[in-house]
């Protein structure tokens, strides 16, 4: 994935009403232009500027049907910058947390103090 391309994922994420769309086209994949818009108290062409920008993105995918266009979410670009940004630190953490609880566990277990083992000192209080 370029730069380029990633800062038009972010830029595509970055609205509020694109990020509604994407949930809307994801869980109604197939869904056409006028059932987004019903959603939203903007117009269709500012419906059809955020489709443009989320496709510029590619995430979203516009198939043609005869004069319907249908509306398919790709969750490609955000699982690349994803992986771009957590698997080289998780590997790392994840071999870090296997050292530490091989750690813990290796350390003999002693029990927790009883609490008349350990008797509490009371603070006298000074004349003033």
């Amino acid at each position: 994935m370029t730069p380029e391309s990633m800062d038009l994922v972010f830029h595509a994420l970055a609205s509020r009403a694109r990020r509604a769309i994407l949930d809307i086209v994801r869980d109604r994949p197939g869904c056409c232009v006028q059932e987004v818009c019903v959603h939203f108290d903007v117009s269709r062409i500012m419906i059809l500027k955020h489709l443009r920008i989320l496709e510029e993105a590619q995430l979203l995918v516009l198939k043609k049907a005869g004069r319907k266009v249908e509306l398919y979410f790709n969750a490609v670009p955000i699982q690349m910058i994803y992986d771009r940004w957590t698997s080289e630190y998780s590997s790392y953490w994840a071999s870090k947390l296997v050292d530490f609880k091989m750690l813990l566990e290796s350390e003999p277990k002693k029990p927790p103090p009883s609490p008349s083992s350990h008797p509490r000192k009371l603070k006298q209080h000074e004349p003033k």
